[in-house]
């Protein structure tokens, strides 16, 4: 007599999953073949300037570069220095002169979108010329680190509030 491993509602159900799973790589990668191919359309010339951060948790060649909510650019290499600073290559549309004084920060659309360059532009009349670096940067918040502090400051409230008493 032969053993089945399954029942036949759990070999339906294990099926449904199965299938279930081999649709949702499929539509991912759809979704990643489909943003590399957005990313190589935009036209145009670039130049290109260096933005050094302590840590970019979360964000990746290809992400957005913006100033004032709208997209001038794309990350286009990141690399470590000799004291472990990351090193991004920013390429900038033409046309789109950045003050000197300004200042690059690694943000987020939402709590757990992706990630982005925002370039808070400053007041010099002197620009970063091609292959310059920002002088100015923010590293990215890390979300844990951020619930952390706020768990942390709770704690410390609550610690306060039960002495008071």
């Amino acid at each position: 007599m032969k053993e089945e491993l399954y029942t036949k509602e759990e070999e339906k159900h294990l099926k449904v999953g199965i299938y279930t799973a081999l649709v949702i790589a499929l539509i991912a990668c759809v979704y990643v073949m489909n943003k590399n191919s957005l990313a190589h359309k935009e036209s145009g010339n670039y130049y290109s300037i260096d933005a050094r951060f302590n840590r970019t948790d979360g964000l990746l060649v290809g992400d957005k570069v913006r100033m004032a909510g709208v997209d001038i650019g794309r990350v286009v290499n990141a690399k470590l220095d000799d004291h472990f600073k990351a090193i991004l290559t920013l390429e900038v549309k033409e046309g789109i002169n950045i003050p000197d004084d300004s200042s690059a920060s690694i943000v987020s659309s939402s709590i757990m979108g992706e990630k982005y360059i925002e370039i808070e532009p400053g007041g010099s009349m002197d620009y970063i010329p091609q292959g310059g670096e920002f002088s100015y940067t923010q590293d990215a918040m890390v979300l844990e680190e951020l619930v952390d502090r706020i768990i942390n400051i709770g704690k410390s409230n609550r610690k306060n509030a039960e002495n008071k008493k």
